[in-house]
């Protein structure tokens, strides 16, 4: 099929509804162009594709993306029968028991699932490389960071392999390489999309669920088709009034909308981003929004110091259960960044973990609030656009080295995580050097309904479909 990567998820499914093509001709297709270009990109660490042309072959769910060829990313979410390593040696399962139940969904909303995509160790940095799968690149231009964790689902679809795959946001790991790779990367409102039932990394909050996509349709879509009420679960789920399909498709109305550059370190921010940014405000002026320069004004210090106290002690807690599992403490299977976390998890004790709780209630509390006087904030995903992969190594000796270049490159995405908000990375702008920049639109909690709704037209004032990587044709 040789224009297959023209088409978004919607589009080929739409194709195989009007039987111009087939299952298995979009996954000959798909298999195609993952084994073109997966040497250079390295997007794509496990194959699946006998069990995926069977499935391809037989019949499939009626969904919304029938016969749609669909990634997995290698991290948390489990596929019966495929191997789960979550990038680490210490961890890795050789095959997991059974589907969770957001792959149940993806499976009934009518993908073939054909492989699992690269993450970090753990998910843990903003970056997509580690010792076990190597390291993720851009398509934009492969000597680049691709970002993380979702880097491989953000690099399978830019560069066409797949029109849209799974990914996953702990503190930005949905927007990061989103913006990375010129994709729409949706954070969903916390538990909108189903966690399941063994998914102890999701206890603190901070991590959800969706895809990377070209469009902004099929991730509203893909949303729809997955974001029901899950059995047995302990939250009530997030309020929807109607499907976002058909979102996309209102007028967002005259929204208030602040935006800002202000990071937490007070760094500065690189001067095509800051174009951008600047360019999107006069856009959303122009379509009629009250649009106003103006910051959350919040204490980023204590919100990210309780962060890091929750975070650490819910991953050595984590940790703690694969040495159950193991009947062993970690050697030098984990890498530096899980060591330190390890490390600086199990030196905390009980209340001080409860007391990071504690203050991390008190402190989103705070940037909640600020939402009550306006719709849309708006900032960009990312500080710079995708800087080298040389720049970013997991692996390098010199921690906090590596700590103060991800400051420096990654400063707006995480507090969204701990309100729970929803937050769209939207491929809005380019730097001089051709590489994506996005902006970062986030609203009330359980608000994704205005999000797509404004971008909807965004899609259409400032469209990014035309723009084509270089690792594409």
């Amino acid at each position: 099929m040789q224009n297959y990567a023209e088409h978004d998820g919607l589009g080929l499914a739409e194709l195989v509804r009007k039987r111009e093509v087939t299952p298995a001709e979009l996954l000959d297709a798909a298999v195609e162009r993952i084994e073109r270009h997966n040497g250079s990109l390295n997007a794509v660490v496990y194959k699946a594709y006998d069990e995926a042309r069977a499935g391809a072959s037989g019949p499939l769910p009626d969904g919304p993306f029938k016969g749609v060829p669909f990634l997995i990313k290698d991290l948390g979410v489990r596929v019966k029968n495929w191997p789960r390593t979550s990038a680490s040696r210490f961890a890795r399962i050789d095959a997991d028991a059974d589907d969770s139940i957001l792959t149940q969904r993806y499976r009934a909303a009518g993908v073939v699932l054909a492989g699992k995509t690269n993450t970090p160790e753990f998910g843990i940095p903003g970056v997509t490389t580690s010792a076990l799968l190597g390291p993720c690149r851009n398509p934009w231009n492969p000597d680049h960071i691709s970002g993380g964790s979702s880097g491989g689902a953000a690099s399978a679809v830019a560069s066409g392999m797949v029109p849209l795959a799974h990914a996953s946001d702990g503190l930005g790991s949905i927007r990061i390489p989103a913006a990375c790779c010129g994709l729409v990367g949706m954070k969903t409102t916390r538990d909108r999309n189903p966690n399941g039932e063994h998914d102890t990394d999701r206890v603190i909050g901070f991590s959800v669920d969706h895809v990377v996509s070209r469009t902004v349709r099929d991730s509203a879509a893909m949303l729809d088709a997955t974001g029901a009420p899950q059995p047995g679960s302990p939250y009530a789920h997030p309020y929807q009034e109607r499907p976002y399909l058909e979102e996309i498709t209102r007028s967002p109305g005259k929204l208030r909308i602040r935006w800002s550059t202000e990071t937490p370190a007070g760094d500065p921010i690189d001067p095509d981003v800051q174009a951008t940014i600047e360019r999107t405000a006069e856009t959303l002026k122009a379509l009629g929004h009250d649009v106003r320069e103006e910051g959350l004004g919040i204490d980023y210090r204590a919100l990210y110091r309780a962060q890091g106290i929750v975070s650490a002690s819910n991953f050595a807690a984590n940790i703690s259960r694969w040495v159950a599992i193991k009947g062993r403490e970690p050697g030098d299977e984990i890498e530096g960044l899980a060591r330190r976390a390890y490390e600086a998890g199990k030196a905390l004790n009980g209340a001080q973990a409860l007391w990071g709780l504690q203050e991390l209630r008190l402190r989103t509390r705070e940037v909640l609030q600020r939402f009550e006087a306006f719709d849309v904030y708006l900032c960009p995903v990312m500080c710079t656009p995708p800087p080298r992969v040389d720049f970013l190594d997991t692996l390098m000796e010199d921690l906090k080295e590596f700590d103060r270049r991800q400051r420096i490159t990654f400063g707006f995405t995480p507090p969204f995580n701990m309100t729970g908000q929803p937050s769209l990375s939207l491929p809005l702008g380019q730097s001089r050097d051709n590489l994506p920049i996005g902006m970062m639109f986030t609203a009330k909690y359980a608000d994704e309904a205005t999000l797509f709704r404004l971008a909807g037209q965004l899609e259409k004032e400032m469209p990014w479909k035309d723009r084509k990587p270089v690792v594409w044709d």
